[in-house]
């Protein structure tokens, strides 16, 4: 099996042989594909279908928004290069994506709902809760990695596509 580099240059010097306009292409393809990055991104972000914890004041959804506004999605071309970049700045989106380890402490204003028993944050910052007694570590959600996974399949085939446009 080639790897995703060797198929995408073997696509542009079938186009270039063609006489397409290879810059032009690339930078169509690779806004394309970073948008649809974007969007897998933000999909697999929390809070999103499967939300399995609830509560009032405790998912605002501000990490999936950030995905779509730190993200650089028009291509910048230089030396012959396109780059866009998937990006997400909130400064807990590693733990998310990756799993993060979870020692057992004292979360301030974190209270546990009495009558659903779901966890709320106080919004005048009472109380507060123990967490991380019963879960030791928190599985990663791989955003990032589903993103750049369906990038490279956009690219693929947006480029096959051409080539076979070009074929005809």
């Amino acid at each position: 099996m080639s790897s995703f580099g060797s198929q995408m240059r073997k696509r542009l010097e079938e186009l270039r042989k063609a006489g397409q306009n290879i810059p032009k292409i690339m930078m169509e393809v690779a806004e394309g594909a970073t948008i649809e990055a974007v969007r897998v991104a933000v999909e697999n972000t929390p809070p999103n279908g499967g939300v399995d914890i609830a509560g009032t004041n405790t998912r605002s959804g501000q990490m999936a928004q950030h995905w779509e506004t730190d993200s650089q999605t028009t291509p910048i071309c230089s030396g012959g290069a396109v780059r866009t970049c998937l990006a997400n700045n909130m400064q807990y989106a590693s733990y998310v994506n990756d799993g993060h380890r979870m020692d057992r402490h004292f979360v301030p204003g974190l209270v546990i709902n009495g009558t659903s028993g779901l966890l709320e944050k106080s919004p005048d910052g009472s109380g507060g809760i123990v967490v991380g007694t019963k879960t030791a570590y928190v599985k990663g959600k791989y955003m990032r990695q589903k993103a750049a996974g369906r990038y490279r399949q956009v690219v693929k085939s947006e480029l096959g596509k051409r080539v076979r446009e070009v074929m005809r």
